[in-house]
């Protein structure tokens, strides 16, 4: 990524300390999701698409979907074909979002990167973790239903099974996922419903551009959610 590009969110969290004592993530600026769609693409290189968006009728918000019980309002596929839609193209992305400037940007995983999901108290507890450790972080998202995402090189799907047993682990036995190839992300600055946005809690730079390995954060993850049991 390039020197003097800005992103959705104003500030990182300062400190893995500063965060528990606050409680709460920065908020993020007034960047549209056009504009923010094709910097992922542009800048990161990640593969995007639309997803659905919130209507605002009768004085309520609902999900672009029809459903008046979505679970995602405004944050999930708009289509079922949504795989072969994704793309790394920024000129494709900004085309995308001038059709429908207030859809949800949405991130497949199994690309580019996966995601490892925790619980957001053991996500907080982890980082503070990494911190002593000085470990590298990629970009790390929490969402509205208390899910902290950790990005990192593609294939922690497949190898995340092994590398819990390996640390005396069974994967049934913890809340930790990998979203890998057939899943996605929401990104920020993403909104579900009135529930609040998508925030970075370690947004992205030029310092994480090279992703972390599962391997290198497991270790922590796993701890930090087995105490959280």
């Amino acid at each position: 990524m390039g020197a003097g590009v800005e992103w959705v969110v104003e500030e990182t969290i300062a400190g893995t300390q500063a965060v528990q004592t606050a409680g709460q993530i920065p908020q993020q600026r007034g960047d549209t999701l056009l504009e923010t769609a094709v910097r992922y693409a542009e800048e990161r290189h990640w593969e995007v698409f639309p997803g659905t968006w919130l209507v605002t009728g009768d004085g309520a918000q609902r999900c672009s979907c029809g459903d008046p019980a979505c679970g995602a309002p405004g944050a999930h596929p708009a289509r079922e074909d949504w795989a072969t839609q994704a793309t790394g193209s920024a000129t494709v992305a900004r085309r995308m979002w001038q059709k429908q400037p207030a859809a949800s940007i949405l991130l497949p995983t199994g690309r580019t990167f996966d995601a490892i999901c925790v619980p957001e108290t053991a996500g907080f507890h982890a980082l503070a973790r990494m911190e002593r450790m000085k470990l590298t972080l990629g970009p790390v998202t929490l969402t509205p239903e208390r899910r902290m995402q950790f990005f990192v090189l593609p294939g922690a799907c497949a190898k995340l099974p092994d590398l819990l047993r390996k640390l005396g682990w069974s994967p049934r036995s913890l809340d930790l996922v990998a979203l890998g190839e057939g899943a996605y992300v929401a990104a920020p600055p993403t909104r579900y419903g009135t529930r609040g946005a998508v925030q970075w809690v370690c947004r992205p730079t030029p310092a994480n551009r090279w992703l972390p390995d599962a391997e290198e954060l497991i270790s922590a993850l796993a701890y930090a959610c087995g105490r959280d049991r």
